[in-house]
């Protein structure tokens, strides 16, 4: 798949899941907004029906208090011994249908004057037609009435036209009629703001804006004398976010898909990457396999001609040529096959106590002529004291070898090269070993990826400097499999530094 169709299907589905999760932040903004406002629609309904409960409540005490004067004023009119004490009246009780309020109306006067028919029965019609017109009578005084209560009803102190308990039990009951079953908190306070009354757990610094409902109490009151009744809900958040709840598995959903395209994403680029890297080591592997078996072929073609066998100097020359040409094959295709094996399954080492310093002094003695041959020169510098290591002597030379064959093969044109091997004990358990060079360098942002399998640095692919990618990668591979870490600083046109810490086996 080419680069280009992996971005265009990576932004594809980026736009798709942004629209999708702004279409989820949508929805589940407009469900928060409806429930809030419903929620707020409830309060107000319960707030209203609770003032009018308490000036229902208030009207009936005025009217009962006026009912009980009038029952008592006509029973006064009559003696104990039940013969009229002077005025009396016919007493008539009704009630209203509008809002539900009962009374009794008593018609004063003198029952002598009432017409004899209705005193003795016979003019029943007469009665009738007499008291519908008191009554209608009655009934006009009746508003005026009411009219007067309210008006003289806001002299009473607030405590006791709406008393805490009662307000207290109107909100949970208004509450609870509209579905609002949560804790909530109220005070009455007058118009300069001053709390009247609370309940216990009412803070003001805890009401927010768009949690405090108010409501007039009383509104027929004078302006001066007017009250209100304030409330807050301690839980609203938790009340109005529950009935979102069902939204949260959506969003772990889309977030676990989104994981998941990002995780494909990146293997995506990861096998691209791999397969750049493994057809630049094929290429590689071809070259550096034609040039041994082209060298191998050749002397196979001189040994054909009949005057090369005939000089035993020219034999020993071709069979030298034949043996280091294979031994470079074999090296080449060992390799392959050691970093094969180390995918598969844990190496298997033969380990043993080594000294150090001698290993890496029998290296450079036989690494010196190849540096020799470039005009260079190598120095070791093998101060450790206690340099014994327990590690597979063949591997562990092979690590060094293949640094100190990196430093020759990235070294620069213009400068003679200088390899540098130290050893130093770090503390008593710890051995550093450096290898220091004046190469070309690496830069910053491949330093992290030498180690990498197939990965070759861009500036080290020139005409005369082929490889795998495959040597600090088993560099890397062997000194964890020995218990160590390999570090590396470099510089651009000033070389590099790769430094390898192993235990150290005290004596």
């Amino acid at each position: 798949m080419k680069k280009s169709t992996i971005w265009f299907l990576t932004v594809i589905m980026a736009l798709t899941f942004v629209g999708l999760l702004y279409v989820q932040i949508m929805y589940m903004g407009n469900m928060v907004k409806m429930r809030d406002d419903q929620f707020a629609e409830g309060v107000k309904r319960s707030l209203y029906a609770v003032t009018t409960n308490l000036e229902q409540d208030e009207t009936k005490h005025f009217l009962e208090e006026d009912a009980a004067q009038i029952e008592s004023s006509f029973y006064s009119n009559y003696s104990p011994d039940g013969s009229s004490s002077g005025l009396a009246g016919v007493r008539y009780t009704f009630k209203t249908k509008t809002s539900g309020l009962s009374g009794d109306l008593t018609l004063k006067g003198d029952p002598a004057s009432f017409p004899s028919g209705a005193r003795n029965g016979g003019g029943y019609r007469s009665m009738q037609e007499i008291l519908r017109g008191q009554y209608l009578y009655q009934k006009g005084l009746l508003n005026e009435v009411i009219l007067n209560i309210i008006s003289q009803s806001s002299n009473r102190p607030i405590s006791e036209r709406a008393d805490s308990a009662t307000v207290a039990r109107y909100l949970r009951s208004e509450f609870d009629n509209n579905g609002l079953d949560l804790p909530f908190e109220y005070a009455v306070v007058n118009r300069a703001g001053a709390v009247v009354y609370k309940s216990g757990g009412y803070e003001a610094s805890e009401a927010g804006r768009n949690n405090t409902f108010v409501q007039t109490l009383f509104p027929n009151d004078p302006k001066n004398k007017m009250n209100y009744l304030k409330v807050y809900f301690p839980t609203k958040k938790d009340y109005i976010f529950s009935s979102i709840k069902f939204m949260i598995p959506s969003f772990m959903f889309t977030f676990i898909l989104l994981v998941i395209f990002l995780y494909t994403i990146i293997i995506a680029f990861r096998q691209k990457k791999l397969t750049e890297m493994k057809n630049d080591f094929i290429n590689n592997m071809t070259h550096e396999f034609k040039t041994p078996i082209s060298t191998i072929s050749l002397a196979a073609q001189m040994l054909n001609d009949n005057s090369v066998r005939k000089s035993p100097n020219m034999l020993q020359h071709i069979s030298t040529v034949i043996n280091d040409e294979t031994k470079r094959l074999r090296f080449q295709v060992e390799k392959v096959l050691q970093m094969s094996m180390f995918d598969r399954q844990k190496t298997t080492l033969r380990l043993q106590d080594v000294d150090a310093n001698t290993v890496i002094a029998n290296i450079i003695h036989t690494f010196k002529i190849k540096v020799e041959k470039y005009g260079g020169k190598i120095e070791a510098v093998l101060d450790a004291e206690n340099a014994i290591v327990n590690v597979d002597e063949m591997h562990f030379t092979n690590v060094i070898f293949n640094l100190l064959d990196n430093a020759v093969k990235y070294r620069r044109e213009d400068v003679p090269i200088h390899l540098k091997v130290t050893t130093r004990d770090v503390s008593d358990d710890r051995l550093e070993i450096a290898v220091e060079d004046n190469g070309i360098g690496i830069k910053k942002e491949n330093l992290k990826k030498i180690f990498d399998k197939f990965y070759r640095v861009s500036t080290g692919n020139r005409h005369d400097v082929k490889g795998f990618g495959l040597g600090l990668a088993y560099v890397n591979k062997m000194v964890h499999e020995l218990k160590g870490e390999i570090t590396v600083e470099s510089e651009i046109n000033q070389g590099t530094k790769f430094i390898i810490i192993l235990p150290l086996i005290q004596n």
